[in-house]
C-alpha cells in the first residue's frame, strides 16, 4: 500500500480543524455548566424573597393580563410570559429553545426546549419535530401550508418551541409557587389594580375595537349584555385579548361574528350584516 492509498484513510485538515473546534465548543461547554453550578451553590436562592417577589409581581395588572390565555380547543392556563416571569423570580435557572436539526427537503426541524434548576440539578426538557408548515383557512376550507421563508420557519420554531418552554419551567418550579401566582394574577384581573370597572370596561372596548372586534361581539361571546358586565368578564375579556395580540390566536375563531338572521330585522337584513 503507497503513501497515496493511506491520504484516503487519513482525515483531511479541514476535518482536523472542525474535530479542534468541536472539541474546544465541548470544553466551552463544560466550563460554562461547571460556573453556572458553582455560582448556584455559592450564592442560594432566598425561598423567601422568591415568595415575596412573586406575589408583587402578580400583583401588578400589566403582568396579570398576559399571565393566562383562552384559545379555541387548546383550553386555557397560564402563558409562556408568566412562566418565564417566575423563573426569573426564582433564580438559578436556566432554560431556553435550540434548533438541533432542520431538514428542508422533508420540510422539518428538530427542536428542544429545557429548564435546568442548577442548584438542585433537576432538569426538564422536550425534543420534539416541528413541521414547516402552519394552517390557513377556515372550517372545511382549512389545510396546511408549507413554510418557505427562512424568518417564517424561525418564528414558527421559536413559537412551537416557546409552548414546550412553558412546560419545562412548570414542571420545575414548585407546585404551590405556581398555584399561588396564578391565584393572585386572577384576583389582580379581577380588582383591576384599582381602576374603577367602568373605567376598564370602556378601556377594553375600546382595544378591541382596535383590532376589529364590536362590542356585540364581545357580549355574544360572554353572553351579557355590556351593562351587566363586571370585574369577571373585564378580566376574561383581558385574556382574550392577551390570546389575540400577543400569542397569534385567530380572532373570529376565539371572539367569533354575530351570526344574524332576516327573521331578527323582519325580513330585511341590515347591509354588511353576517347572514345565518
Amino acid at each position: 500500500m503507497t503513501v497515496s492509498d493511506l491520504e484516503q484513510y487519513m482525515p483531511s485538515q479541514s476535518a482536523k480543524r472542525t474535530t479542534q473546534t468541536t472539541m474546544v465548543e465541548q470544553s466551552r461547554a463544560v466550563a460554562e455548566v461547571q460556573a453556572a453550578v458553582t455560582v448556584a451553590l455559592q450564592f442560594p436562592r432566598d425561598m423567601q424573597r422568591a415568595y415575596a417577589e412573586m406575589r408583587a409581581a402578580c400583583g401588578r395588572l400589566r403582568l396579570a393580563e398576559c399571565a393566562f390565555y383562552d384559545v379555541p380547543n387548546r383550553g386555557r392556563g397560564p402563558t409562556v410570559h408568566l412562566a418565564r416571569e417566575l423563573a426569573r423570580i426564582w433564580g438559578n435557572l436556566d432554560y431556553g429553545v435550540r434548533e438541533l436539526a432542520r431538514d428542508d427537503e422533508l420540510a422539518m426541524s428538530e427542536v428542544q426546549a429545557y429548564a435546568w434548576d442548577q442548584q438542585t440539578n433537576v432538569r426538564s426538557s422536550r425534543t420534539f419535530q416541528a413541521p414547516h408548515a402552519k394552517m390557513v383557512g377556515k372550517g372545511a376550507a382549512k389545510r396546511r401550508e408549507t413554510l418557505i421563508d427562512l424568518d417564517d420557519i424561525y418564528r414558527n420554531n421559536q413559537n412551537v418551541g416557546a409552548k414546550a418552554v412553558r412546560q419545562t419551567i412548570m414542571s420545575i418550579l414548585p407546585r404551590d409557587f405556581i398555584e399561588e401566582a396564578q391565584d393572585i394574577c386572577h384576583r389582580t384581573l379581577k380588582d383591576g389594580d384599582g381602576v374603577p370597572v367602568e373605567k376598564r370596561i370602556s378601556d377594553a372596548v375600546a382595544a378591541f375595537a382596535g383590532i376589529a372586534v364590536g362590542v356585540d361581539r364581545l357580549e355574544a361571546k360572554i353572553g351579557k349584555p355590556r351593562g351587566q358586565w363586571g370585574a369577571q368578564q373585564v378580566a376574561d375579556c383581558a385574556i382574550w385579548y392577551t390570546s389575540i395580540t400577543r400569542d397569534g390566536i385567530d380572532a373570529s375563531s376565539l371572539i367569533p361574528e354575530v351570526v344574524v338572521s332576516a327573521d331578527d330585522f323582519g325580513g330585511n337584513l341590515p347591509e354588511g350584516s353576517p347572514a345565518a
